[in-house]
């Protein structure tokens, strides 16, 4: 391989290995074996309040059909609740339960592993282009995903 090529391989192959040892470590911690899906709509309850499921559908890239089927066993779980909206009856605001900020808070306290593995291995300026570089890759996936949307 040319050397552009090699990078662009090398590339690939860091970024399906960290995608891979975060899994590992998201499964290592997740104390109710709630899957990865059922995680992320917790998370963004958390980070945006309450939301409706269209929005929470928008923000996942994930169907409305996909997303209700993880809802429903979330609410079984007592994880998230919902409630009608005052503006129209028929859509349903979506927010954590007591329950589900505990979870959240559980998972959280497990993740602080790699918050100790990252602050061992790097070293201040390593830190701040870890966050740098880390914080425009993830906000270019999300841009790239909501695209679709606007």
């Amino acid at each position: 391989m040319q050397g552009d090529d090699l990078n662009m391989e090398h590339l690939k192959n860091i970024l399906n290995n960290l995608q891979c040892e975060l899994v590992a470590e998201r499964s290592r911690v997740n104390p109710q074996g709630i899957n990865w899906l059922q995680y992320d709509i917790l998370n963004i309850l958390r980070k945006e309040t309450k939301m409706l499921p269209s929005e929470i559908s928008i923000l996942l890239g994930i169907s409305r059909t996909k997303l209700s089927k993880s809802l429903k066993e979330l609410k079984i779980m007592d994880y998230v609740q919902q409630q009608p909206s005052k503006e129209d009856g028929r859509e349903l605001i979506t927010f954590l339960s007591k329950e589900g900020e505990e979870l959240l808070t559980e998972i959280d306290n497990g993740h602080s592993h790699l918050f100790q593995v990252a602050n061992s291995i790097f070293d201040d300026k390593e830190q701040e282009e870890f966050i740098k570089l880390s914080e425009k890759y993830i906000e270019a996936l999300k841009k790239e995903r909501l695209k679709n949307y606007e």
